[in-house]
């Protein structure tokens, strides 16, 4: 079931108010022809993908949806983990009417764009991951040398983060978003986006319940590389800080790697290194 929200965001980029796997999500698209499915990471919305949906508008339906608990999306008390988003991700595509798509996941979404084409690889042509480290899966050991990054445990536990930052989130958010960019930040209309999505004790609640999932994810995860390997032509982009370790992972369980660093880049990509990441997604995901 799909019913269009009156606001049309630009002539291009329409919003969606999509029923899927139990909650209602908040979903973008733009373009016509074959189908892109974005999955956006913490903490952003759909909105980090503007320039993305801009780029690729004129040769694919692009769909950017806010996930689970995020942006214009239901919070739901539970269903964060990974392989639940990927029933999101799936039920998104159906009700939109999409068969097959390429399917882009970065940072949080990274893992849920994984299971998604282990779980569904009928339904996966191509597969984009970027700036996350995928659970487990051996190769990431230096970059988790010292331990996951610093927010990972703060999140983790249950009404602690939310409890700290009601009403300082601008400040939490902007943290983020420069360390994101290498110190150059985000546009402010981007940036007060996220900060409105993110403010408030139930937003925050709702983000971090993804945190307080990635144990089970990591299962889910490591699971599915035990049955399964990705088939489909994969791409792996790191930049900073994760680097190449997202794509030593990947080695191990991908039939068809591409993978690529971008310089001079933080880890929010499809902000901070947009044409870079424009000049991979059009040759990877070109109609064959």
């Amino acid at each position: 079931m799909v019913t269009s929200f009156e606001v049309e965001m630009s002539a291009d980029i329409a919003l969606h108010r999509v029923a899927a796997n139990g909650i209602d999500m908040n979903v973008a698209v733009a373009g016509a022809g074959p189908a892109v499915l974005l999955l956006h990471g913490f903490p952003h919305t759909w909105q980090v993908w503007r320039g993305v949906l801009d780029g690729l508008a004129g040769t694919h339906r692009v769909i950017a949806p806010d996930l689970r608990g995020l942006g214009a999306t239901t919070r739901p008390d539970n269903g964060y983990d990974a392989g639940n988003l990927a029933m999101d991700a799936i039920a998104v595509l159906d009700a939109l009417g999409e068969t097959r798509a390429d399917v882009v996941g970065f940072d949080l979404g990274a893992a849920a764009a994984f299971l998604t084409a282990t779980h569904h690889p009928d339904r996966v042509r191509r597969l984009v991951l970027m700036e996350a480290i995928l659970g487990r899966l051996p190769g990431a050991e230096d970059f988790l040398r010292d331990g996951p990054p610093w927010w990972f445990g703060f999140h983790a536990v249950p009404g602690l983060a939310e409890s700290v930052l009601t009403g300082h989130e601008d400040s939490y958010i902007d943290w983020f978003l420069t360390a994101g960019t290498r110190g150059r930040g985000v546009p402010a209309q981007l940036r007060a986006a996220f900060v409105a999505a993110y403010t408030g004790s139930d937003a925050l609640r709702a983000a971090f319940a993804h945190y307080r999932a990635l144990s089970e994810s990591a299962r889910q995860i490591e699971n599915a590389t035990t049955t399964t390997r990705l088939r489909m032509p994969t791409l792996a982009v790191g930049a900073h800080p994760v680097g190449e370790a997202l794509a030593r992972q990947l080695r191990s369980c991908t039939d068809d790697l591409a993978e690529a660093v971008i310089s001079n880049c933080g880890h929010i990509v499809p902000v901070d290194g947009l044409s870079a990441l424009l000049a991979l997604l059009t040759d990877f995901l070109a109609p064959q």
